[in-house]
């Protein structure tokens, strides 16, 4: 079974007995694979042939069996009310599922014992076991109580715009019953008004009535004609400049909401840069240099699912400010600096991002060893010009370091390569600026949150993509003429810059026109990579919140993700870095070049 089939069974066993227990139990069932078989057991006084009769499902189920067990062994689970509890809350959300390990996890729960019997001993002591693992994986955050109040103020004005919403909706359901009225009363008048009209005429013709005195019977007979609609058209201006109100009102709510639901997820990054301190100071100690290390805007508060991917990165940043960036004190002294080095940690807000800083006042990048290692190791041409922008960014290739020796810090290679990974997996940027001498500093972009993000939408054929606004550089409409072929590899030129082409109708297999007078190109970048993504149309930008795919979606080349758009379809997103990579991948496979 996967979950919409386990769903479906289990709301056929709830409707006619008590589902007391599954195997596995519900906080596995979560995941959309397909399974087996599954057991349940539940409570019930239908017979065998009853159970199977209401269980079986056309498409879902392919054979139920049924095993009546002994009520003297009493099931153990009766007194389980927590179980049931679970059971019933995620009676909309959880599937019933066995993976293929099925007989393995039977024997676990009902150790040595018929398949038929279960123990009261062997039931309470997977449960408690089961309660233990729930209990060490949860995650717990704390939050101050005042955000909490904030949080039940806005939900109170949720209500309450609910409670006018319905008023409203009422109201245009008696403006509708009225219209019907209205409508039918309007209709016989032009009914009456068309049978006498030939009488009138008759009248005009043997001149018994002169045309001054039909006006005035008309006017006179069928002057609700031309009022029947007025009370109907202010009564309905009033119920839409409500409506608008209410709408308006339920907008800033729904902000206020949104923004407050964030503050709860909020952490101070105080939480990881109290680390760093000792750090700090057993690493100076280690490597026999002076160094103080000051942190600012530590009460800079970032999403919890943020704060716990980002530790590793501004580690592996202080390790290699402390072994590669600082001098030791005598070489300090000889330049004219004080000894003691200055490492600077800091946190700031820059609208909906956040900037962390690592800056040290050390001997800077070494521009010329940078590229002299990188021809050594063939990551660049021995030809080829670089500027000191794009050498800065070769130490962030796998495998690169500057180390004249390996040591328990430095010279494996690893360290600032996962940095640009780890941030490039946060939807941020790293950048890293230095001035021989001087020193250097690493500054790292983030979003606050990685569950709302701004999505510039896109349409390919019938299908609608967001790309994350972060990685956007900008967009443009060309024409087909201006898109040449360079070692079969599709580009373009712009204000001198030669950038690669990717159509996404083709990398997701789409039908789309191809005789157009122009093509729109959104050029989307990661650090110093950009390319050029083709599509159909340019919708705009809007706030998509990431839904992430799981199983056999997550392999999906170029998809990070999946938002559900305010008309209700889903639209999916576009992994960016992934992109860059195929687009990398293409351009080899086209020139014969494969990665071995």
């Amino acid at each position: 079974m996967n979950t919409v089939g386990g769903i479906q069974i289990f709301a056929k066993l709830k409707s006619f007995s008590q589902v007391l227990k599954t195997v596995p139990d519900f906080e596995l069932l979560y995941e959309d694979n397909f399974y087996p078989f599954v057991d349940y057991f539940i409570a019930t006084e239908l017979d065998t042939e009853s159970i199977k009769e209401k269980t079986k499902t056309s498409d879902v189920t392919l054979n139920v069996q049924v095993d009546t067990l002994d009520e003297s062994l009493g099931l153990a689970v009766e007194n389980d009310n927590e179980a049931t509890d679970a059971a019933e809350e995620s009676e909309a959300e959880v599937t019933e599922v066995l993976d293929e390990d099925n007989e393995d996890l039977v024997e676990e729960i009902l150790p040595e014992q018929d398949e038929n019997e279960i123990s009261d001993e062997s039931l309470q002591v997977n449960t408690a076991k089961q309660k233990s693992k729930e209990k060490a994986s949860g995650s717990v955050l704390r939050v101050d109580s005042k955000r909490i109040d904030n949080l039940l103020n806005l939900v109170s004005e949720a209500v309450i715009n609910k409670a006018t919403f319905n008023q409203i909706s009422n109201k245009f359901a008696d403006l509708q019953s009225d219209l019907l009225v209205t409508e039918t009363q309007y209709k016989e008048n032009l009914k009456n008004l068309f049978d006498e009209i030939p009488l009138f005429l008759e009248k005009v013709q043997s001149e018994d009535m002169s045309i001054k005195d039909i006006k005035e019977e008309l006017s006179s007979q069928y002057e609700l004609l031309f009022s029947a609609l007025d009370n109907f058209e202010s009564r309905f201006k009033n119920v839409v400049g409500t409506f608008r109100n209410t709408a308006a009102n339920l907008g800033r709510n729904t902000g206020d909401l949104h923004e407050a639901i964030l503050r709860i997820r909020m952490v101070p990054i105080s939480q990881i840069f109290s680390r760093f301190p000792r750090l700090v100071r057993d690493l100076s100690r280690s490597l026999d240099k002076k160094v103080d290390l000051i942190i600012e805007g530590e009460d800079t508060e970032l999403d919890k699912s943020v704060i716990e991917e980002l530790l590793d990165p501004l580690m592996h940043c202080v390790r290699n400010a402390l072994d590669h960036g600082f001098e030791q004190s005598s070489e300090r002294l000889k330049k004219g600096k004080s000894e003691t080095g200055r490492l600077l940690l800091k946190a700031s807000n820059e609208g909906n991002m956040i900037i962390i800083e690592i800056a040290d006042d050390g001997a800077g990048i070494d521009v010329k060893a940078v590229k002299d290692k990188a021809i050594k190791k063939g990551i660049i041409h021995p030809g080829k010009n670089l500027s000191d922008v794009e050498a800065y960014n070769l130490i962030f290739e796998p495998g690169f370091s500057t180390a004249k020796e390996v040591t328990n810090l430095s010279g494996r290679g690893v360290g600032l390569d996962v940095v640009k990974k780890e941030i490039d997996k946060l939807n941020g940027s790293v950048t890293v600026f230095s001035k021989p001498g001087e020193g250097t500093r690493f500054t790292i972009k983030l979003p606050l949150t990685l569950a709302i993000i701004q999505g510039l939408l896109v349409r390919v054929g019938d299908e609608v993509y967001a790309i994350p606004i972060t990685s956007v550089i900008e967009s443009l409409r060309i024409k087909p003429s201006e898109i040449n072929i360079i070692d079969n590899y599709e580009v373009f030129n712009i204000r001198n810059d030669v950038i690669s082409l990717l159509r996404l109708n083709k990398l997701f297999n789409i039908e789309t026109r191809e005789d157009r007078e122009y093509n729109f190109i959104v050029i989307v970048g990661s650090g110093d990579k950009k390319m050029g993504l083709m599509v159909d149309s340019l919708i705009g930008e809007e706030d998509v919140v990431i839904k992430p795919l799981k199983d056999k979606y997550t392999n999906s080349p170029g998809i990070a993700g999946a938002t559900i758009l305010g008309d209700g379809t889903v639209s999916l997103i576009i992994d960016v870095s992934q992109l860059l990579d195929l687009s990398v991948q293409q351009e080899q496979r086209s020139r014969g070049v494969f990665a071995v």
